[in-house]
């Protein structure tokens, strides 16, 4: 299968999880069609803009940061994240992410199932 990026679907969610802004997503390959997983797409959060907690149960989601600044909050504390840096999340845990910087936070997410 290939997706050609003009057939990527777009999508805004507003208070993402009880995060601040609109969040700007572009799914990369539909959740129908990820036998494995449930999402795999570029997020895009404006400066001040924030994903609110949410939990990975049976799953578990990455983080690719691809642009900007921000910081991940987990059970062990709120740590910064750049470009380059990979965030991991599952077992159970919860996350959230904030755009701390002056420039959009931009990043790949994947969340794949546990089994």
């Amino acid at each position: 299968m290939i997706v050609r990026k003009e057939h990527l679907q777009k999508d805004e969610k507003t208070n993402m999880r009880g995060g601040k802004e609109t969040v700007e997503l572009l799914h990369m390959v539909r959740g129908e069609d990820l036998p494995h997983g449930r999402l795999f797409s570029h997020l895009t959060i404006p400066p001040g803009g924030s994903i609110g907690p949410h939990p990975h149960e049976g799953e578990t989601e990455y983080y690719y940061i691809i642009s900007g600044n921000g910081v991940v909050e987990e059970q062990e504390g709120r740590f910064p994240v750049a470009p380059g840096d990979v965030v991991v999340t599952g077992g159970g845990a919860s996350h959230s992410i904030e755009n701390t910087g002056d420039q959009p936070l931009s990043f790949i997410a994947l969340i794949l199932f546990d089994e």
